[in-house]
This record gives structure tokens, sequence and C-alpha cells, in this order.
């Protein structure tokens, strides 16, 4: 790292560091169990103070992402169903059956909202949809890859798997690569940032086990063309994976409400699993998603089997083996409460409001937004350092995401965006954050050092390692 890396690193871990860690001093610090146990209502009463502080940025429906509902009767109901089933865990289904009945309908109901009935497939039967609750969408990507590495071992002897995805897809199936033993290959998205369906041919081996498509990938929200890319990998007999983890639980009751939503579901034959997360637009909380199978047999290479343990027999669906049952029950409650007319509403409200946006950002002069995304919006400019402009909005208590490769910030827009004037009050402050950029074309600090620097050093390792001392960081005591 170039000593004036290393400083616009030091500068930036100091800013995140106040932010991390900006309960330093104010609250007891505990190194050690404490001797005697502390009074149950003052560590009530000083969690409530903690949740208070933090309470207010994503209620005003100033972050990007993060909480999807939020409104205080939901978290109150989602909270009283936890409590409720606070001790259950699924490993001992016979102790808490109820959890394994929430668990299958939250998958039933997840199968056929995202195209089961019109897959081909009968229910009740081993080509049926189906699928697994995970723990967010990571787990169920780290699941679905792992499945098609052991399936392709097991069933075309590939011994050095590989799997193709756009430059665009999530982390987390970089993340399944290194975690699983498979070659990643990136291919890149064309000039409307949606994968390339011709790259990705060129990029298919007889070790290909699974390509993926993003309905919507995490950066600019621009869905990839699902159909070709599943009927590309159908015609070569490779299983095709869709995530929609982010838009899962969103563009199906948009594509009711008349959008024009391409198809990436069960609909299209070339589809062979997919991943959803019922934590975001499904309204859930933190801590479920689902990955869905065209046929149990797929599905059974997820399944983990032991059968000469000395503590007897010993098997898991996904990674975990102990798990909160009361997530699941949670979700379940979420998903049946809100119903098909409360999914679309919420879906009309978040959409009309994502097109206020993008309006509103559309008309900055010096800024563009990225294609034509539904809701998640992002936005660059040609005139200036976006990420000055981030920083600005962040002096003005919003949190958006930093992106590049272009570089460019997003807002993925949720029913707290939905609440009357945040839409007005983001174009505004950014309108000002922009004229603030304009003006002081010079000013440093903030995160566009980091992000500057991130663009511009050709050694991603010296990016991964600043990742890594931020993530120290995080652990760290004081």
């Amino acid at each position: 790292m170039t000593q004036d890396a290393d400083k616009k690193h030091s500068d930036s871990s100091a800013e995140r560091s106040a932010t991390i860690k900006s309960y330093r001093q104010q609250f007891e610090t505990y190194t050690s169990i404490p001797v005697q146990g502390r009074d149950r209502d003052d560590i009530l009463a000083e969690l409530e103070e903690m949740k208070s502080l933090e309470d207010g940025g994503w209620k005003e429906g100033h972050a990007s992402g993060c909480v999807y509902h939020g409104a205080d009767d939901h978290v109150e109901f989602l909270n009283k169903v936890y409590a409720i089933n606070s001790q259950s865990n699924p490993l001992h289904a016979d102790l808490w059956p109820s959890v394994m009945k929430c668990e299958s309908e939250i998958v039933s109901m997840t199968a056929n909202m995202l195209g089961a009935g019109q897959s081909g497939a009968e229910p009740g039967t081993p080509e049926e949809i189906c699928g697994v609750v995970s723990s967010g969408g990571t787990e169920s990507i780290l699941l679905a890859m792992k499945t098609y590495r052991d399936y392709a071992r097991d069933k075309k002897g590939i011994t050095k798997p590989e799997m193709i995805v756009p430059t665009t897809a999530h982390a987390a199936f970089d993340k399944a690569a290194q975690f699983f033993g498979i070659d990643i290959i990136h291919v890149p998205v064309g000039d409307d940032f949606r994968a390339d369906v011709a790259a990705t041919e060129k990029a298919i081996t007889d070790n290909t086990i699974v390509i993926v498509g993003s309905a919507p990938p995490f950066p600019h929200g621009l869905v990839d063309p699902i159909k070709e890319l599943s009927e590309l990998a159908r015609a070569r007999g490779i299983g095709f994976h869709t995530d929609a983890c982010l838009g899962g639980f969103i563009l199906p009751w948009a594509e009711k409400l008349g959008y024009d939503v391409p198809p990436f579901d069960f609909r299209l034959p070339g589809v062979t699993s997919m991943s959803a997360d019922t934590h975001k637009f499904g309204y859930a909380a933190k801590g479920t998603s689902v990955v869905l199978y065209r046929g149990h047999e797929l599905r059974h290479y997820q399944y983990f089997t032991m059968t000469d343990w000395p503590g007897g027999f010993y098997c898991s669906p996904s990674f975990a083996g102990s798990r909160p049952g009361a997530l699941s029950v949670a979700c379940w409650a979420a998903m049946v409460s809100i119903g098909e007319q409360g999914y679309l509403e919420a879906a009309r409200r978040i959409l009309e409001t994502a097109a206020k946006i993008k309006k509103g950002i559309a008309e900055i002069p010096d800024l563009y937004v990225i294609g034509d995304p539904l809701f998640v919006i992002a936005f660059g400019s040609k005139e200036m350092d976006i990420y000055k402009v981030m920083d600005a909005m962040t002096e003005r208590g919003w949190s958006l995401n930093g992106l590049y490769k272009p570089a460019c910030v997003h807002l993925c827009a949720t029913l707290r965006h939905a609440e009357p004037g945040v839409a007005e009050r983001f174009i505004e402050d950014l309108k000002a954050s922009v004229a603030y950029v304009e003006d002081n074309p010079s000013v440093v600090g903030g995160m566009a050092p980091m992000y500057g620097m991130a663009n511009t050093i050709p050694d991603r390792g010296v990016v991964a390692d600043a990742m890594k001392r931020y993530m120290d960081g995080l652990y760290r005591l004081s």
C-alpha cells in the first residue's frame, strides 16, 4: 500500500471506528463474565437506550434496504410470535413439530409464488418444486452451489467444477466458490448492466456445473436475461440458479400490478433452483431465506446424513444443526398475516415511491440513473466524485450503498421510504448534497477516499487487507 493510500485508509478507518464503536465509554464494557449477574431491569433499560439511539435513521427511511417493513405494529407482532417460540429448535422435530409445519408451509408458499404451479411438476411427486428454509440469502446461495457441486461429482464425474456468474452477481457466489473448491468464472455484463448471454455461452466448459442469473442483482437492480440464460443452460444439460434473494418477494407482485417484469422463476423450464429472502420483501424478522429446487433428487444433494456416529443417526437439511425455530415461525406468521393482498399493496407503495425517486434523481443535471430499475436505484455522475455526494448525504443522515464498476451509489427502496415525505426529503437532500460538492470540490474525509482508493488500486489484496482490518475493528472492545 502506498503512503498516500495508507493515510487515506487510516483516516477512513478512524471515521468508521467512531461509528461502529460509538458506545465506547458510554456503557460498561465486559471483558469477562461478571462475577455477579446484573439486574435484569437494568439490562433491559440499557438495551432500550441503545435501541432508541439506533432507531432514528432506519425508522425515518434514511437507510438503503436494511429494514424492509419496520412498522411498529408489524414488529410488535413478530416479537410476540418469537417470544412464544423462543425455545424451539427444529433439530428436534419430535419436540417442536409446529416449527416443521411452519417451515414446510413457508417453502410451499414461496414455491407457488415463484411459479411452481406453472412449472410442469405435479405437487406431491418427486419432481415437485421443493426446498428448505435457511438463515439468509448467503446460506441459500451456499447451499445451492454445494448441491450442484455434489450432484455433478456424483452424476457426471466432474472433479474440477466450475460455475459461471455475471460480475454483478452477489459476493456470496464467490464465497461459495472459496468454501467448496469451485472455480468461479465471472462473465461481463453488457452496456445495459445485465448478464451477457454470448459471453456466458463462451465460458461454458465440460466442467460447468451451474450458470447463475440474478433477479435482480444487488448493485444496479436490473434483472438479468434469465429466460435466455436458463435456456442456454438447459440446452447444455447444466443447472441454472436464479438468485432472487432481493427480488423474490416483490417481483411477483410487481408483475401482478402490471409492471414489466421479465420471466425469472420456475415457469421457465431451464430454472433448476432459486434463492429468495423472506427477511427482505417477505417482511420476516432477520434470519430466514428459502432455497428451492426442481425436484427432490437435486435437494437430496444438499442434505447431510451420518449413519455411523456413536451419537446415533444424525441428519440436517442445511448447514446448521440446532436452529432458532422462533425465526421460522415468525417468518410463517409474517407471510400468512400479510397475505397476497398485503404484499400487493406493499409492492405498489414501494414501486410508486421508487419511480418518484428515480424521476427526481434523473432531473438533477449532474446525475444519471443507471438503466431503468424498479426498486433499486443506482445513480452516478460524469461531472463530480459521486462518493463525495454520498458522504454529503451521510452528513444529512442518509445511509446509502457505495458501488463501483462504475462508480455509483444506490438506494434500495422499501416500505420505510414509502412513508409520507421521505422520497421528497431524499431528493431535496440529494440536490443539496450535489450543490455542496459542486461548491466544495476539494472536500476530503468520509468514505470517499476509501472508495476512490478501491477503484484505483490494481492490487485487490491491498483492499482485502483493509477490509480484514475493518472486521478486526468490529470485534475490538475499544
